[in-house]
C-alpha cells in the first residue's frame, strides 16, 4: 500500500491581484476599443456631437465584468440600426450606420478586444 500526503496553500494575495488585472484590463480593453473606433472614422459625423462630447466608456461595473461604450444622444440608436441613410463622409470617410460591426463576431476586426484584453491582463497581471 502506497500513501501519499500532500499540501496545498492557496496564494489569497497574488488571486486578489490576478482578479484586480481582469478589471483593470477590462477598462483598459473597452477604452483601447473606444479609441479604436474613433481612429476608424466609421462613426456618422456632423458637428462631431456623436462622436466626441457624447460618447464614453461607462466602467460602473466592470468589476460585474461590463464595461460599455455609451452614445448618449438621443438621435444614436436611429443613425446605428439604419445603414441605408446617406451619411456625410466629410469628416470621417467610413461614416456608416452599424459602426461597430467591424468589432462583433464576424466582422474583420473581431479579435481585436480579446486580443487587446489578453495583452492588458498579462501586463496588469505580473505575467
Amino acid at each position: 500500500m502506497i500513501r501519499a500526503n500532500s499540501r496545498v496553500t492557496i496564494n489569497t494575495m497574488r488571486i486578489k491581484q490576478l482578479t484586480g488585472a481582469q478589471v483593470t484590463a477590462l477598462e483598459q480593453t473597452a477604452e483601447a476599443l473606444h479609441t479604436e473606433v474613433v481612429q476608424a472614422q466609421v462613426i456618422p459625423f456632423d458637428t462631431g456631437n456623436l462622436q466626441n462630447e457624447s460618447m464614453f466608456v461607462d466602467y460602473s461595473e466592470s468589476a460585474k465584468g461590463i464595461a460599455t461604450l455609451v452614445h448618449t444622444t438621443p438621435y444614436a440608436r436611429r443613425l446605428y440600426f439604419h445603414p441605408e441613410y446617406d451619411f456625410h463622409t466629410d469628416e470621417n470617410p467610413n461614416a456608416r450606420g452599424e459602426w461597430y460591426e467591424d468589432w462583433l463576431p464576424g466582422g474583420k476586426y473581431e479579435k481585436f478586444a480579446s486580443d487587446a484584453f489578453k495583452e492588458f491582463y498579462r501586463r496588469a497581471g505580473g505575467l
